[in-house]
């Protein structure tokens, strides 16, 4: 876990590959989980008979279920200066370049592209920080990475 004490500390690893998350393994209750609550119930995802004849020969994660799991890496794998508020606000670029098949092991590398301050409307005066990651979420023991993303978070004071 890489840890940040100060933005100052941020802005110096700008530019570089600055942790690796522990690994999350990605089995069918997850999955499963994730199905009931985004309504997307495709039999490639839910249905282990079918799947097992399909393209992937057995069940695969949702695209979003890989994007939603980098909360939970970036909890586990980088600390931020305290702060009263953290929020997603979004992303800039996502990218799906390989299956998850069931019981696959991922993890995520993040990379800070940018840092800048964030200021009150209002005053002008200094309200946070919003950092722009790019991350890469690999599967153990696969040749590619499964994702790539631009995650945008921002802290405030």
């Amino acid at each position: 876990m890489k840890t940040f004490h100060t933005v100052d500390d941020l802005r110096e690893s700008v530019g570089r590959e600055v942790s690796i998350s522990d690994w999350i393994t990605v089995d069918q209750e997850r999955i499963n989980q994730f199905a009931q609550a985004t309504g997307d119930q495709q039999w490639i995802h839910t249905d282990p008979v079918r799947a097992s004849a399909g393209p992937f020969k057995g069940t695969i994660a949702h695209g979003f279920l890989t994007l939603s799991l980098i909360p939970e890496m970036i909890r586990t794998a980088l600390e931020f200066p305290p702060s009263s508020m953290a929020i997603n606000y979004g992303l800039n670029k996502v990218r799906f370049t390989n299956p998850v098949p069931v019981n696959s092991k991922l993890r995520g590398r993040f990379y800070l592209n940018e840092v800048e301050a964030l200021k009150d409307p209002l005053t002008q005066l200094d309200n946070g920080f919003q950092m722009i990651w790019g991350v890469t979420i690999e599967r153990e023991g696969a040749p590619k990475p499964v994702c790539i993303a631009e995650s945008v978070i921002r802290r405030y004071n």
